[in-house]
């Protein structure tokens, strides 16, 4: 198949199923099957975590052991895979600063994410963290004439990047390496932003290769678009590409958006299509506003690209734990949150449960059970019909019941009658159970 549109020849006579298996492979993620392969596209590209900054900032109210927890299950999900490299602490608070005590911990005796830092831009701040074991730590350095102008006192660029200037010094000083949180980029002038981090690489060229300074590029209210056609401040990967032809390599650049426009996962994708080999954000998307991209969502992509190989791919199944947790304390996930929401993978249509029944990729995207450890659910509803009747039996119990079953079609007709006398609320396995089971018991017998 070409597919013209003209072509009108696969309209005629029988051809075996084209699947596109190498976009759609049955036992993985969904593939990029690049028709152009994006010429800057990193050799190596992986995530860094901010659940307990950014996600504690956005209302994840964390204690000591609930961040241990968190950086735990982080480790687990990441293992060998180096999927996410480094997870970042708040250092102002005492249970912030045993939080990162206790993932230091970990990380000494093998934990595979590093812990870092974040601070302020200023030379108390560094003095802060310059004795707590990290090695790197991020500074907040707001690049935007949105913050130089009207943030500080003295206001002004020049002000602004004196201010960063000394604090980065401070922290080479102490023998970190400084990434710079280059905030609200996605607002930035070029004339502001490029001549910064020109001042920061000079500045760092005094002191050893260790110490070279890494760069966060912030998409602070998820105002960037995935586009190199749109004009700068906005266009994403415009704004890595001139990072780049300044001489950064695309391990000195990490990405960092936020979704208030439904964007951050592209945003990521264009970012490391650009060049960009990292991209910053949560387990789950916690963050402030409408949240931060979930990393999840941009592994399962970075995986399709071909970073990852099921080898050594981190492993989507034990981040079930993880919502478990959040759910027992009081911040479970959406219900239709991608991936891992509760009806992330549920229908109720009958038409989809027929579908599924029969062949299952034909309304899953890929095979849930096994990548996630999440069954393909069925929640019954005056939509779902004999299929979705069948489809949740078989589902829970491994029977195949033909439609015409007669048990199947008095079941079915019973739930018709009641959605006809004015039920709204779907019918779910556990009322159907004990019915179903006394039934194929007794079938069986």
């Amino acid at each position: 198949m070409t597919g013209n549109p003209s072509d009108r020849s696969a309209l005629s006579g029988e051809s075996s199923p084209e699947l596109f298996a190498d976009s759609f492979p049955l036992s993985g993620f969904p593939a990029f099957a690049w028709a152009e392969r994006p010429p800057h596209l990193p050799a190596q590209a992986w995530t860094t975590d901010t659940t307990h900054r950014d996600g504690q900032q956005g209302g994840l109210p964390l204690s000591t052991s609930q961040g241990l927890q968190v950086y735990q299950a982080i480790c687990r999900f990441t293992a060998a895979s180096g999927a996410v490299r480094q997870c970042e602490f708040f250092v102002y608070h005492p249970t912030d600063r045993s939080m990162l005590e206790a993932a230091l911990e970990c990380y000494a005796s093998g934990a595979p994410v590093e812990p870092t830092t974040w601070i302020r831009a200023s030379r108390e701040d560094a003095a802060l963290v310059g004795h707590l074991g990290v090695r790197e730590t991020g500074m907040l350095a707001s690049a935007s004439d949105y913050h130089t102008f009207y943030k500080f006192r003295p206001s002004g660029r020049a002000a602004a990047a004196q201010k960063y200037l000394a604090a980065t010094e401070a922290v080479l000083d102490c023998g970190l390496r400084p990434r710079l949180h280059l905030e609200d980029a996605t607002r930035a002038p070029a004339e502001f932003l490029f001549p910064f981090v020109e001042a920061v690489l000079a500045l760092a060229s005094r002191y050893g290769p260790a110490q070279r300074p890494r760069f966060r590029v912030c998409d602070t209210l998820g105002v960037g678009l995935p586009y190199p056609g749109v004009a700068w401040p906005r266009s994403v990967p415009r704004l890595i590409g001139g990072l780049l032809d300044l001489g950064l390599q695309p391990e000195d650049l990490e990405f960092h958006p936020h979704n208030d426009l439904h964007l951050a996962v592209a945003n990521s994708l264009a970012a490391v299509m650009a060049g960009c080999a990292c991209v910053n954000g949560t387990v789950f998307g916690k963050g402030e506003r409408s949240g931060n991209v979930p990393i999840e969502g941009v592994l399962v992509h970075l995986i399709g690209m071909g970073y990852f190989p099921s080898s050594s791919a981190p492993d989507f199944r034990s981040l079930n734990d993880l919502a478990d947790l959040y759910a027992r304390w009081g911040q479970g996930l959406a219900a239709k949150f991608p991936l891992y929401g509760r009806d992330a993978h549920r229908t109720r249509a009958g038409i989809h449960a027929d579908g599924l029944a029969k062949f299952w990729p034909m309304y899953a995207p890929f095979d849930v059970p096994a990548l996630l450890g999440r069954p393909l659910e069925v929640s019954l509803t005056k939509e779902s019909g004999l299929a979705g009747l069948a489809l949740l039996i078989r589902q829970h119990t491994g029977a195949d019941l033909e439609k015409t079953d007669p048990f199947l079609v008095q079941l079915h007709a019973q739930l018709e009658a009641e959605f006809a006398a004015g039920r709204q609320g779907a019918v779910e396995w556990e009322e159907l159970r004990d019915r179903v089971l006394a039934h194929l018991g007794a079938v069986r017998s």
